[in-house]
């Protein structure tokens, strides 16, 4: 008696099955390589945002902290000290800065008084839209590098800008 598990039509399922998962492993590792997205806004300071992303994640990890209005101070050159030393930590620790491109078109923030090196992030593009191509996370004039890789932080960042 033949084993039906062993027909031709099986071993190509079986055969797709582990070349799926091949490819998706190194999605999973680099997704599993980051830190989380950490929201300044919502009843959260960015000191208590910015904290919360430096123990949650091990020295060299990248994170990212988003900064709402009236939360951005911290990312100005003219913050105060303790709030310029929270910002300091973050990069320093890998932590990537945010801000919503909405809010600086809409004039919440100024972005000429953002410190060098702080990251304005667009949300999700109209329905219809092809600013983002189809099958692409990314904007084609992202730097990929300044935003997550995990597609629910993604998600999420993409979600509160816009």
């Amino acid at each position: 008696m033949r084993c039906p598990h062993s027909s031709p039509v099986a071993r190509g399922y079986r055969l797709g099955a582990a070349a799926l998962l091949a490819c998706l492993l190194p999605l999973a590792a680099a997704a599993q390589d980051e830190g989380g997205l950490y929201i300044a806004g919502y009843g959260f300071s960015f000191e208590q945002a910015a904290n919360r992303g430096l123990s949650q994640n091990p020295k060299g990890q990248p994170f990212f902290v988003l900064a709402l209005p009236p939360n951005t101070e911290a990312l100005t050159k003219s913050a105060p000290k303790t709030a310029a030393a929270v910002r300091d930590r973050v990069v320093a620790s890998n932590g990537v800065l945010l801000v919503c491109q909405r809010d600086i078109d809409n004039g919440s923030i100024d972005a000429a008084k953002l410190v060098p090196g702080v990251v304005a992030v667009r949300g999700f593009p109209p329905p219809g839209s092809n600013a983002i191509p189809h099958g692409e996370r990314y904007f084609p004039d992202e730097n990929r590098a300044n935003l997550p890789q995990a597609n629910e932080a993604l998600r999420r960042l993409r979600s509160t800008c816009s």
